[in-house]
C-alpha cells in the first residue's frame, strides 16, 4: 500500500473541534495528544474506507456497514487498521439511528491502533460536524495568510537595512523559529542566523545545499529532507548561492516565507556578492560616454549572444460568453481594482525581479507595461507561472535592437493566443529568396500610404499574423475590437486593396516583414 499523503494546507487541532460546546463531541478511545490535527471531514459507510481517504480526515460513520456478528471476529480490527493505513486522523461514530452505543470492540480496536475515536451524540448531525471543521479550517487559512503577509513585510524591511543579507537571514530564522544559513558558490558557510542546531544537522543541511547548487540541466531549485527530528530545506538563489533552512517542524506557510527570502537574497547576492550590479553600472556608464554595444557587453557577463525576453503578467482571461459577439474580459487577479483602460497593469518590482531570478538574469527593465530581460544565450528561456513571454532569437550585441522588436512581436502573439511562451520563428522564410534591397524597396512602395500611420501599420501586422481574428488582435493591441475593424477598414482604403484576398494578404505580410 502506498504511504498516505496529507494535503499541504493549514490543519485544525482535534482539541479545537472537541472544545465546541454546540457539538458535544466526546473522545472515548485512542490518544488525546494535543498535537493531533485534522485536514478535512468525510462521511462514509463503506466497510473498507481506504480507497476513499486521502489522509488527514476525520471519518464520520453511523455504523451502517457493521454486521451483526462483528464483535466476535476481526471485523473492527480490519476496519480500524485500514483507516490508519489510509492516513485517517480520527474516527467519529454517530449514536443514531443504527447504534445506541459505540461498540466495545470498536473502542478496543481504536485503542490498539492509536486512532482517536469520537462519540457523536444523536442531536449532532454529521453536517454540523463537517461545517465546524470547515469553519476552523477557514480560520486557520486566514491566520496563515496573515502570518505570511507579516513575514513578507518584515523580510522586505530587513532587505533595506545597511546589512541586508544578515538582516534577512535573522528575520527568516525568527519567523520560522529555526536556523538559516547562506552558502557560497563553493559551498562555504558565508553567514547564518538563529539558534544553531546540534550535529548532524549543519552537515546535513550543507549536503542538501549541494543538491540544488547549479550543476547542469535538471538541477532542482529547491529540496527538502528530515534528519534528527529537524526539517531541512535548501533553495538555489540563481547566483550560485544557496539558502539553507533548518526548523523543528514544517508549517504550511513556511515554504512561501522561505521563497520570499530566497528572492530577496537572490537580488542581494547578485548585487553585493557577485558584483553584477557594479558590472552593469560600468556598462551603462560606458554607453553614456559613447561606448559601443560590443565594447560594453563583456561587462554584463559571459557569452557573446543574447536573448531578449518580453514578459507580461497574466491578468485576465478571454472567455466566450453565450450570445456575446466577442470575448468577455474577466479579471482574475486577487484583490484586483476596478477595470482601467490598460488590460495589462504594471507588474510590481518584486514580481519582476523574481521573474528575472527564475530565468537566471539580473539584467531587467521593469518599466512600462512590459518587462524586458536580457538573457545570455546559454540560459534557455522556459515558461514561467503567471507570465506570458515573448523570446527573440539569440543575437550578438549589435543586433539587440532588432531582437527587442522580435520579442515584442512574439509577446503580442502570446497575449493574443494565451500562450505561456512564444519564440520568434527562425526557420527559413520566403523573403530569403528575394535580394534584401529589392524586397525593402518593394515594401516601401507598397506600404507608402501607411507610412504616416504607425498605429495602422502595427494593427495590420498583428491582424495578419493572427489570421484576421478581430478578437485576438484586440487583445494583442489592448484596444476594442471595433477599433481594430475601423483601423483595418482604413488600411484597406488607403492601400486600395481587398484584404479578404489571400494573395493580397500574403503580399502585405511579405512587405511588413521587411520593416
Amino acid at each position: 500500500m502506498p504511504d498516505p499523503t496529507v494535503p499541504p494546507t493549514p490543519a485544525v487541532p482535534l482539541t479545537a473541534l472537541l472544545a465546541r460546546d454546540d457539538l458535544a463531541l466526546r473522545l472515548i478511545a485512542g490518544p488525546s495528544d494535543p498535537s493531533l490535527v485534522i485536514h478535512a471531514a468525510h462521511t462514509s459507510e463503506m466497510a473498507d474506507p481506504y480507497p476513499y481517504l486521502l489522509g488527514g480526515e476525520l471519518l464520520l460513520t453511523a455504523g451502517v456497514h457493521i454486521p451483526e456478528a462483528a464483535g466476535s471476529g476481526t471485523y473492527f480490527d480490519d476496519y480500524v487498521s485500514r483507516i490508519v493505513a489510509a492516513g485517517g486522523a480520527a474516527l467519529g461514530f454517530g449514536l443514531a439511528p443504527v447504534h445506541d452505543t459505540v461498540p466495545r470492540a470498536l473502542v478496543a480496536a481504536c485503542d490498539r491502533y492509536g486512532l482517536p475515536l469520537i462519540e457523536v451524540p444523536p442531536q449532532t448531525p454529521f453536517t454540523a460536524v463537517a461545517r465546524a471543521v470547515w469553519q476552523l479550517l477557514a480560520q486557520a487559512r486566514v491566520a496563515e495568510l496573515r502570518r505570511v503577509t507579516e513575514a513578507q513585510q518584515s523580510l522586505a524591511s530587513a532587505a533595506s537595512r545597511p546589512d541586508p543579507v544578515p538582516s534577512v537571514l535573522r528575520q527568516l530564522a525568527n519567523r520560522l523559529g529555526g536556523w538559516t544559513a547562506l552558502y557560497g558558490p563553493e559551498g562555504t558557510d558565508i553567514a547564518s542566523a538563529g539558534r544553531a542546531p546540534e550535529a548532524p544537522v549543519p552537515g546535513s543541511l550543507a549536503e542538501l545545499a549541494d543538491v540544488v547548487r547549479p550543476s547542469g540541466p535538471g538541477t532542482p531549485t529547491s529540496a527538502t529532507h528530515a534528519t534528527a527530528g529537524t526539517h531541512l530545506a535548501a533553495y538555489a538563489l540563481g547566483t550560485g548561492f544557496v539558502l539553507g533552512v533548518a526548523t523543528p517542524s514544517r508549517e504550511p506557510g513556511d515554504h512561501t516565507i522561505a521563497s520570499v527570502a530566497a528572492v530577496l537574497l537572490t537580488l542581494l547576492t547578485g548585487e553585493q556578492q557577485s558584483g553584477s550590479g557594479a558590472a552593469r553600472n560600468s556598462a551603462l556608464v560606458g554607453l553614456l560616454l559613447g561606448g559601443t554595444a560590443e565594447e560594453v557587453t563583456p561587462l554584463l557577463g559571459k557569452g557573446d549572444h543574447w536573448f531578449v525576453v518580453h514578459a507580461s503578467p497574466i491578468e485576465k482571461r478571454d472567455i466566450a460568453h453565450p450570445g456575446a459577439r466577442g470575448p468577455v474580459d474577466l479579471r482574475l487577479r486577487r484583490g484586483a481594482r476596478p477595470a482601467t483602460n490598460h488590460p495589462h497593469p504594471h507588474p510590481d518590482l518584486l514580481a519582476t525581479t523574481a521573474l528575472g531570478a527564475s530565468l537566471g538574469s539580473t539584467l531587467i527593465d521593469p518599466g512600462g507595461e512590459t518587462t524586458r530581460i536580457l538573457l545570455p544565450a546559454d540560459r534557455e528561456p522556459e515558461p514561467q507561472p503567471g507570465w506570458m513571454l515573448g523570446v527573440s532569437d539569440a543575437v550578438p550585441p549589435q543586433q539587440l535592437a532588432a531582437a527587442d522588436t522580435q520579442a515584442a512581436r512574439a509577446l503580442a502573439r502570446a497575449r493574443a493566443t494565451r500562450t505561456p511562451l512564444i519564440r520568434h520563428s527562425t526557420r527559413p522564410a520566403l523573403d530569403e529568396l528575394v535580394p534584401r534591397q529589392e524586397a525593402e524597396a518593394h515594401a516601401r512602395a507598397l506600404l507608402a500610404p501607411l507610412a504616416e500611420h504607425p498605429a495602422l501599420t502595427e494593427t495590420l501586422r498583428t491582424w495578419l499574423s493572427l489570421h484576421g481574428s478581430w478578437d485576438r488582435t484586440a487583445v494583442a493591441l489592448a484596444v476594442h475590437r471595433n477599433t481594430v475593424r475601423q483601423r483595418i477598414a482604413r488600411c484597406a482604403a488607403l492601400l486600395d486593396a481587398e484584404l479578404d484576398d489571400p494573395d493580397v494578404r500574403m503580399e502585405l505580410w511579405f512587405a511588413l516583414r521587411q520593416e
